[in-house]
């Protein structure tokens, strides 16, 4: 016999005693009695997240909210095949294929009602801008070269992005390996966030991945690493004034801003933390405002939280692999196997 089954036999027969006019069958009726069962295994979810992207086998991440906040950007993979789709942000329904090409994965962007993405087509990687809805003429806008990842397009026409140079005493076999989680690591590469001017002229700013831009486009917030920890700083574009934002023992990454740019939204297992088993920890979306206070924790779920992108009306967007529940299957209308990651939205703090 269980412990609680222990604990409730002990409490009907003390009942029974202390009533005697009282009838075991009922007390037992009542044990069974669906308010009692409902009470005793129904548990209020960790947080009140949103599930917005749902499709047969599908994982989605890495979710870019448009400008205009109506549609937005994710990730697909289904299989062996990856592509970037557009989404509805009202109900995750999918829109069009955005692109095919492996290096838009890590690099696609908004830029104005088109997107931008680094790509090999026309014999050498270059920054390409294309229509959202696919089709149209695609335009190269900068010739790269090197091993360049997570652009950012500045508004005085320069470019921020992320160059990986090559570890030494590195096994070539262990070089180039991800986990499709983790967008700020790459086995064997180091991460210099590098400007790059229109002449092609560059100018390394600081170590570090994931570089996002302020609204206002004065400042860039990256994730740099300190041992096996990695936090979060503030530069101006042409890398000058850094700045820490308030750390602990963790890993912050994927920093994102609020379009109004108060916010600075981000991926932390500062709440449960194993640095030197990063899978083992909690993944979950954190705020802290642009003065670095106001530290807010978003998302509370045992699921892998991530990638986090912020709409004009204050909800964060980003992918994740909590449990979906059946109620949330049939709302989508989907029976059968889905993939390990879909987006969700949650509020701002107020």
């Amino acid at each position: 016999m269980s412990i609680i089954m222990t604990r409730l036999f002990i409490i009907a027969v003390g009942l029974l005693i202390a009533t005697p006019m009282a009838s075991a069958e009922n007390l037992f009726d009542w044990l069974k009695s669906p308010t009692f069962e409902k009470k005793s295994i129904v548990a209020k979810p960790a947080d009140d997240a949103r599930l917005l992207t749902l499709e047969p086998k599908e994982s989605e991440m890495y979710p870019r909210v448009s400008a205009g906040a109506h549609t937005i950007l994710v990730n697909v993979s289904h299989g062996k095949k990856s592509w970037i789709s557009r989404r509805s942000m009202s109900n995750g329904d999918p829109l069009n294929m955005v692109s095919e090409d492996v290096h838009a994965l890590d690099s696609i962007r908004w830029h104005g009602e088109k997107v931008s993405f680094l790509s090999q087509r026309g014999n050498g990687l270059g920054l390409w801008e294309k229509p959202v809805d696919g089709g149209g003429l695609m335009k190269r806008l900068y010739e790269l070269n090197g091993h360049l990842t997570q652009p950012v397009m500045l508004h005085d026409g320069g470019l921020i992005a992320v160059r990986l140079t090559v570890l030494r005493n590195m096994k070539k076999a262990s070089r180039g390996t991800r986990n499709e989680f983790n967008n700020w690591q790459v086995s064997g590469y180091r991460g210099e966030i590098i400007r790059i001017e229109k002449d092609g002229s560059e100018k390394v700013l600081n170590e570090g991945m994931n570089p996002a831009l302020s609204p206002d486009g004065k400042w860039i917030v990256f994730s740099m690493p300190d041992g096996r920890d990695m936090h979060l700083y503030l530069m101006r574009v042409d890398g000058s004034e850094l700045t820490q934002l308030p750390s602990s023992r963790s890993v912050d990454v994927q920093p994102a801003w609020s379009p109004d740019g108060k916010w600075i939204v981000f991926t932390s297992n500062r709440a449960k933390v194993d640095l030197r088993h990063t899978s083992h920890s909690d993944w979950d979306i954190w705020a802290i405002d642009r003065e670095g206070r106001n530290l807010t924790q978003l998302t509370k779920d045992t699921g892998r939280d991530g990638a986090p992108s912020v709409s004009a009306d204050g909800r964060v967007y980003f992918h994740s692999d909590r449990k979906v529940s059946s109620d949330l299957k049939k709302e989508h209308q989907l029976k059968g196997s889905i993939g390990a990651f879909h987006v969700w939205s949650i509020a701002l703090p107020k």
